[in-house]
């Protein structure tokens, strides 16, 4: 009985000590306010830039290749250097051009002595068919000969002309200034003109790149700026390299394709680069930039106080009593660290920068104001 008592004590007090501790930790601790940091809304004219994939080419590419046929005797330059306008860059063995050469002004020095006997003829059959001392026949056949000879003398004109050019062109120069490339024959191999291409010599001061717009950005520039040809002309062009630098020196429209790709949907603006260092080189890839237009008096929040959620934006806002309010926004282009919100904000309010991820609707708040920065 006495055993029995003791147990009953033991549960009671166990029980006791049990239910104190459930209620101390069933009462929960009152949720303090979230720090966050804050930025006003601002509002400002803002510039609209668009970006295009672009690729570079000399201002010319000339492709050198050979005109005559014949066994490359030499090359006259280092490949990768700077050539001038008729520097001689290769040279095709000239002898069988030159024996060719010699023929032909063989040719027309015959032609010549023939020419000049002919015409003696006519001048002595002259008076002779007038006196008749020789028949009409033989004279109108004199004048003929000399006639004939004189066409000889124009075809063996001709001949020299054509076997002197190309003895010329067994010397390939330089059309343009500008950088010489890679050889791709060698001094020995026989050359013509279906042999390819020799080398390629460009001037790459200024630079020529290219690059498509859409249909759609070629109409809404055609419409701000009607006058334009596919690309407004005064619109200054910034040029991003493959590395994500800048380059330093801005470009100006050169030109635009006469018409859209119907297979791309798009138009091909060209525009020129100074290359004073020749950083640029033909075959580079990089993105044009341009301001194509501007929003007056746009909104703009921070870009770090956006958050992405299901294919759309949602910041914070603070509302009078200190509490944040969620709301779905929908975003235009950015503007440096800023982006542009073009719906869901009514103007005035505050806006949650840091402090975004700790928030639910509702949550209370104490404010801190944004100095900016990463």
């Amino acid at each position: 009985m006495r055993a029995h008592h003791w147990s009953l004590l033991g549960a009671g007090v166990l029980t006791l000590l049990l239910g104190d501790g459930c209620s101390k930790s069933s009462a929960p601790a009152a949720a303090g306010p979230v720090d966050v940091t804050v930025v006003a809304l601002r509002r400002q004219d803002v510039p609209v830039t668009q970006e295009w994939v672009a690729t570079l080419y000399g201002y010319v590419d000339a492709q050198i290749r050979a005109q005559v046929s014949g066994y490359l005797l030499r090359q006259d330059y280092r490949e990768g250097t700077r050539v001038h306008r008729g520097d001689r860059l290769f040279e095709i063995d000239p002898r069988p051009f030159q024996a060719a050469l010699d023929q032909a002004e063989s040719q027309l020095a015959q032609a010549q002595a023939q020419f000049g006997k002919t015409e003696e003829d006519v001048k002595r059959y002259g008076p002779l068919s007038k006196d008749q001392a020789i028949s009409a026949q033989e004279f109108d056949d004199a004048v003929q000969a000399n006639l004939g000879a004189k066409a000889q003398i124009a075809a063996a004109q001709a001949q020299v002309a054509t076997a002197r050019l190309n003895l010329a062109f067994t010397r390939i120069v330089s059309p343009v200034d500008g950088i010489a490339g890679l050889v791709q024959v060698q001094v020995g191999d026989l050359v013509g003109p279906g042999s390819g291409v020799l080398t390629t010599v460009s001037t790459l001061d200024p630079m020529k790149v290219y690059f498509p717009i859409s249909e759609s950005t070629y109409l809404d520039l055609r419409r701000q700026f009607p006058e334009a040809d596919g690309f407004p002309p005064d619109v200054k062009l910034s040029l991003v390299l493959s590395d994500g630098s800048q380059y330093p020196y801005p470009g100006k429209f050169y030109a635009s394709n006469l018409q859209i790709d119907s297979n791309t949907g798009t138009m091909l603006i060209a525009a020129t680069f100074p290359n004073p260092h020749l950083l640029l080189r033909p075959g580079q890839y990089g993105r044009v930039r341009a301001v194509v237009s501007t929003l007056p008096n746009a909104t703009l929040v921070p870009t770090r106080a956006l958050s992405e959620l299901q294919g759309g934006y949602e910041l914070a806002t603070v509302d009078a009593g200190h509490h944040a309010r969620l709301k779905p926004v929908t975003v235009g282009p950015q503007h440096g660290a800023d982006t542009v919100i073009t719906g869901g904000l009514e103007g005035d309010e505050t806006i949650v920068v840091d402090g975004f991820q700790k928030l639910h609707d509702g949550t209370p708040v104490t404010t801190h104001p944004y100095l900016g920065g990463s």
